[in-house]
């Protein structure tokens, strides 16, 4: 049996730390908590730590065939350490101070981060559902984590509910593939699936399939989970769900479609991304329009941003698989800061969900008001920030695959978007304040926001570091 632990080292590290994590907590009181958030974080830390002691520079598959570490896997798992560090570090102070400090949040975010790392070198069907389940499982229970809140159980049990079926759906996709390959490996079923004898049982395998991916990712017309929890769930959980598991959602289309059912791009996928795709981009846009609650509006935008992620896969090349990676990187910094901000402007029994509560932010603080503008501007995709140039290369992946029409409407779609961002910051700059009370996020925040904000700007000046690192580890 080839069994080579050193590539699951991060996995291993993870799961051992998890342990510890959960064994600690135990004994701790309900005013010790912050021992939990201090121990979640040095998890990450040490898992980053092994993960870049046994990086590698070619693929390496053991498992017999199941599991994969490779250059991408690498980056892939170190940026979800960061963006789940970020959301941990927003969320840390709004949970003390609305009584919600438990060790379940931290413990349930690290559970989600080893579902992705699962999922992330998934090299097999069953490797690959198994990570997906084990960070749904995490994500279901994190939106009914408030248990005094029947907003949040409404939400949890929809999501739950939805979030079987299509679990279900992507399930029977993957044995009807099994039944017609006759192999769980991904490399076989790509090798396989291209004659034409698995034509019919293939494409309706692939249905199944698609709907599965499409509801991970909160694609139209498999979206109608996403508002609702983005509202009912607690801010920091919303930080989580809106961020980190979007790097997993490019993981499985990566791994399952472009690797695995790479041979029915022309002939398959493509088309039905594309009816995804176009779906995403209007609905998301035209919606969040009327969008007064600002999670609302988030994750209707959410919605629309998985349009422009899906525009690289579609194009089906080296290129349009790069910016895919490279707008979903963009996308995760934008959401985390922009969820940051809804934390930042909360306090004790109010939360900052709605455009108003923004009225007036430069009265009260300059410096954040000019972090909300470069957050909704680089969202907007306005230069020169880095959502302009992820919405950039991937507009360009479309356009070199001949699919003017589908670049001209992302661009029509964006242009349509930016209102609804432009909006919060006429708000912000032009609107009377409604609240006056001063902002007292504790330093660390101020700090980390601040820079997650400027990373923005930086990225979007000097994107080609960036997208340089995504087209040489996806080709490696």
């Amino acid at each position: 049996m080839d069994l080579n632990y050193a590539a699951a080292a991060p996995e291993i590290f993870l799961s051992l730390a998890i342990c510890v994590v959960l064994l600690v907590d135990v004994f701790l009181r309900d005013d010790q908590r912050e021992t939990t958030y201090v121990l979640a974080m040095v998890a990450l830390i040490g898992t980053a730590g092994v993960t870049a002691y046994f990086a590698v520079t070619e693929p390496v598959v053991t498992f017999n065939g199941s599991y994969v570490t490779d250059p991408a896997s690498g980056v892939l798992k170190m940026f979800a350490y960061v963006a789940l560090g970020i959301t941990f570090l927003y969320s840390r102070e709004y949970l003390e101070n609305n009584g919600l400090l438990k060790g379940e949040f931290f413990i349930l975010g690290l559970f989600g981060l080893l579902g992705i790392m699962i999922m992330i070198s998934a090299r097999s069907l069953l490797t690959l559902y198994l990570g997906l389940e084990v960070l749904a499982l995490s994500q279901y229970t994190l939106v009914a984590f408030n248990r005094d809140s029947a907003t949040s159980a409404e939400s949890a049990m929809k999501y739950f509910v939805l979030g079987a079926i299509a679990s279900g759906a992507l399930l029977y996709g993957i044995s009807l593939l099994y039944g017609v390959t006759g192999t769980l490996q991904l490399d076989e079923i790509a090798a396989q699936i291209g004659s034409e004898e698995f034509g019919i049982p293939a494409l309706l395998a692939l249905a199944f399939i698609i709907v599965g991916i499409a509801f991970k990712f909160g694609a139209v017309p498999f979206h109608m989970w996403l508002p609702d929890v983005y509202h009912g769930a607690p801010t920091p959980v919303t930080l989580f769900i809106g961020s980190v598991p979007k790097i997993a959602s490019f993981a499985l289309v990566w791994r399952l479609l472009a690797e695995g059912l790479g041979p029915l791009h022309d002939g398959g996928w493509r088309d039905m991304l594309i009816v995804l795709c176009v779906l995403s981009l209007g609905i998301g846009n035209v919606v969040a329009i009327a969008q007064t609650n600002l999670k609302r509006m988030l994750a209707y935008s959410t919605i629309s941003h998985v349009g422009f992620i899906f525009m690289g896969f579609i194009a089906g090349n080296e290129q349009g698989l790069s910016a895919a990676l490279f707008y979903t990187f963009a996308y995760v910094l934008m959401a985390a800061a922009a969820f940051g901000m809804i934390i930042l402007l909360s306090r004790r029994g109010f939360e900052a969900e709605r455009l108003e509560d923004f009225k007036g932010l430069n009265a009260r603080s300059p410096w954040f008001a000019l972090v909300m503008l470069m957050i909704m501007f680089s969202m907007a995709g306005v230069p020169p920030f880095i959502g302009f140039h992820a919405k950039l290369v991937v507009l360009g992946a479309v356009l070199d695959a001949g699919l003017v029409w589908l670049a001209a409407l992302g661009v029509l779609f964006a242009v349509i978007g930016a209102y609804y961002y432009i909006r919060v910051v006429w708000y912000m700059y032009f609107a009377e304040a409604t609240d006056t009370a001063p902002l007292s996020a504790a330093a660390d925040m101020r700090i980390v926001i601040s820079a997650n904000a400027l990373g923005l700007l930086v990225l979007g000046v000097f994107p080609g570091q960036l997208l340089d690192l995504c087209a040489r580890v996806l080709g490696a």
